[in-house]
């Protein structure tokens, strides 16, 4: 027992030593935070977007902009669709709208293109329009509160069991 408990210690040692370039640090520098909370990263993202409303995002989807819905199929049954949205969950966003990725949507022309991503409560669109923007999409954006604000703003939505009494934000 004794020697399973000095074995983890000196491969934890060698690892910190190893992931700082041989360098020793303090117990200290291992044990403070080093990162950033999710509504730092979720306040700097905001920073970089010109987000739209509903309201903005039905014009902008009448007048040819891409509105891409990002929930999952379950959420989409059961809450519903926008009519003329592109239908992607966010774990292939990036390769769809890169135009330079073989497997990328035919609507993916230029990096030009306005591209407008709703979630279901307008958090998660947030991270998807910055990684699109990294990917060099200029116009890319999202939908502020998401496909809960749509409803809410009395837009049109088709399909759902929305009134089997089921919470949006349990969803998001």
């Amino acid at each position: 027992m004794m020697v399973t408990r000095l074995a983890r210690q000196l491969v934890s040692a060698e690892t910190k030593e190893s992931l700082r370039g041989g360098q020793r640090a303090t117990r200290d520098e291992y044990t403070r935070p080093t990162g950033r909370t999710i509504d730092e990263v979720m306040a700097q993202a905001s920073s970089r977007l010109r987000r739209v409303g509903p309201l903005l995002a039905a014009a902008e989807l009448g007048a040819g902009a891409l509105l891409v819905d990002t929930r999952s199929q379950a959420q989409r049954e059961s809450q519903g669709e926008v009519a003329g949205a592109l239908l992607v969950e966010r774990n292939v966003l990036e390769w769809r709208f890169d135009p330079a990725s073989a497997h990328k949507l035919p609507q993916v022309t230029s990096y030009e293109i306005r591209v407008i991503i709703m979630c279901a409560e307008g958090y998660s669109s947030v991270l998807a329009a910055v990684s699109l923007q990294e990917l060099g999409l200029v116009n890319a954006t999202d939908m502020i509160g998401g496909f809960g604000a749509w409803v809410r703003a009395g837009l049109p939505v088709i399909g759902g069991r929305r009134a089997s009494g089921v919470s949006l934000a349990a969803c998001s």
